[in-house]
């Protein structure tokens, strides 16, 4: 095990681990206590689209990934909070659009490669040192927005019509938490792929939320819990040589099931 540990690439899936892990403990605990998650799914699945365009037009797949992500966070939060439309069927549109956008852009470019596949399922072994340093940027940013907003996040996230009437800016916080979800998203697409990344940012939280106190308790159980899933999922996958992203969701839903009909 000690051997494992020596490999560069161990040690940045582990450092990748902790980082998501933070992400997936501020993000995903406001995703669920405010009912999001369909609405980072429809983000999650939408950002392929540009995925795909960024492959049919020869740049970086995760700039495309970031630019979709953003637009559809924002569309969101316009839809939803503006214009009063149903949620669901609007999460549901940009869901299928997305991936379908994406599907026949990738079709369209030149040759079919596993980077693609990585975009949908995840890598967390092929993690650079760049990637690293990217997402201890926007763990920085997911900080700055929980502990500078903890008290109108919570009044949010709790009664929103009450957060209004104390004169807490419902609107821009609830467009800030929207593009928050995107970056998460695209910040976790290299760890579990976009297929897995809902279960990422929900799983953990949902499970920390049967024993915090309060948003902050939920927030830290979520990141220790997800840390602990997704190194018991590294373990799972190089042993039995299988998909990192999908061991670490197995993982993790395998102690969701069990706690939630645990008497």
């Amino acid at each position: 095990m000690l051997d494992i540990l020596a490999l560069d690439f161990v040690q940045n899936a582990l450092i990748a681990s902790f980082l998501i892990s933070i992400a997936a403990g501020i993000i995903g605990s406001v995703v669920v206590i405010n009912k999001m998650s369909f609405a980072a799914g429809g983000v999650a699945h939408g950002a392929y689209a540009g995925v795909g365009v960024a492959f049919f037009a020869g740049f970086a797949p995760f700039l495309g990934a970031l630019g979709a992500a953003v637009i559809l966070g924002l569309l969101i939060a316009f839809f939803s909070f503006e214009k009063n439309e149903r949620f669901d069927s609007l999460i549901g549109a940009i869901w299928a659009f997305g991936m379908a956008l994406g599907i026949v852009f990738s079709e369209l470019s030149d040759g079919y490669t596993s980077d693609l596949m990585s975009y949908l399922f995840g890598s967390i072994l092929a993690v650079s040192k760049a990637d690293l340093a990217l997402m201890a940027g926007f763990d920085l940013l997911f900080l700055l927005f929980a502990i500078l907003l903890y008290p109108r996040l919570c009044a949010f996230s709790f009664d929103s019509e009450f957060a209004r009437l104390r004169g807490v800016g419902v609107k821009p916080l609830y467009y800030t938490l929207c593009v928050l979800i995107a970056l998460c998203v695209v910040m976790s697409i290299q760890i579990v792929g976009l297929v897995l990344v809902i279960a990422l940012l929900t799983i953990a939280p949902s499970i920390a939320e049967r024993f915090a106190k309060s948003l902050a308790q939920m927030m830290i159980y979520s990141a220790l819990f997800a840390f602990v899933f997704c190194v018991l999922g590294l373990v799972l996958a190089f042993y039995l040589n299988l998909s990192s992203g999908a061991s670490i969701i197995i993982i993790a839903a395998l102690v969701f099931f069990m706690a939630k009909f645990k008497k």
